[in-house]
């Protein structure tokens, strides 16, 4: 069973840090490209960051670049998203995917299994 669960959200202040983590199951991750994407209340869904399946390339959105960075440990089938600098806009549920195709991009219609999310609040 093809799967993805996210983990390590929380609540942390504006500044702070937060590493998310996204465990698949069912595929090799490695294989294929993963994203990472936020929906805030009321607002869309938006691609943050993805990372090639080759030679781990990464792409991000403006609103994170500088900030956050993705990454794979191949070994435990996991892909990571450090989240420094955060803001109070940070704020949303993050979401980990899968991606259909060889190519990075953002568009959430372009990825096929998606975890269930981790919610991640910027205040003080």
């Amino acid at each position: 069973q093809v799967q993805l669960v996210e983990s390590g959200g929380g609540l942390v202040q504006p500044g702070g840090s937060l590493s998310l983590s996204c465990a698949a199951s069912g595929f090799t991750l490695e294989n294929r490209i993963m994203g990472w994407f936020r929906q805030a209340p009321g607002k869309e869904r938006e691609g943050i960051s993805c990372i090639s399946s080759d030679d781990g390339s990464t792409y991000y959105a403006n609103s994170v670049k500088g900030r956050f960075t993705t990454f794979r440990d191949n070994a435990k089938n996991t892909v990571y998203l450090q989240m420094n600098s955060l803001k109070p806009e940070d704020t949303a549920v993050y979401y980990c995917a899968r991606r259909r195709g060889y190519f990075c991009g953002l568009r959430s219609n372009d990825y096929d299994t998606w975890g269930q999310g981790t919610q991640v609040t910027v205040s003080s």
